[in-house]
């Protein structure tokens, strides 16, 4: 499945960059595509039935097209994705998506976790340091957990920077039983 979400995404994107979308817009369009596909289960069962013709379902692809103004470049996306068969992997292509186009517009997801609510100095600051260590722009989520104690929990992709007075609690500890 990797392959297929990874190979549809990419060359998406290579869409977006290559026509000079906005690729903040076409994604949000194909997300939005994609939210309505998870919510109505009548609608993902049209579209990954292979009874119905893929003429019969870019028909219902269009008539969505106009009611909720999606552009024709995520349009002609999603009827690739009919046409091939591929309509079960939206959700997962519209991710990969999201991944790529950050990765070429240099950006990184950061998940921070903190003790109590930070102010927005510092989540600028924070922030920054994240930058600073990995080289992109970050787009960060924030999320509080009060067992930390204090500090924070930096999470990037699969890597996780602990500096939370728990973490160093428990690194204590560890040393302190392995002496």
């Amino acid at each position: 499945m990797a392959t297929i979400t990874n190979t549809y995404a990419r060359a998406f994107a290579d869409v977006i960059f290559d026509s000079r979308l906005d690729p903040a817009k076409t994604l949000e369009e194909s997300q939005s595509i994609a939210g309505l596909v998870a919510q109505n289960k009548e609608l993902r069962e049209v579209w990954e039935s292979p009874a119905i013709s893929p003429i019969q379902k870019r028909r219902v692809l269009d008539a969505i097209v106009s009611r909720e103004t999606i552009s024709r470049p995520v349009r002609n996306f999603i009827a690739v994705l009919i046409d091939h068969g591929r309509m079960h992997f939206l959700s997962a292509i519209v991710n990969e998506l999201e991944l790529e186009l950050d990765r070429r517009l240099g950006f990184t997801e950061a998940e921070i976790t903190s003790a109590r609510e930070l102010n927005d100095g510092e989540r600028r600051t924070l922030e920054g340091q994240v930058e600073s260590l990995t080289g992109k722009k970050v787009r960060a989520r924030y999320s509080r957990d009060g067992s930390l104690l204090g500090g924070a929990v930096v999470k990037l992709g699969s890597t996780i920077y602990d500096g939370s007075v728990k973490g160093q609690l428990e690194r204590i500890r560890e040393q302190l039983t392995n002496n």
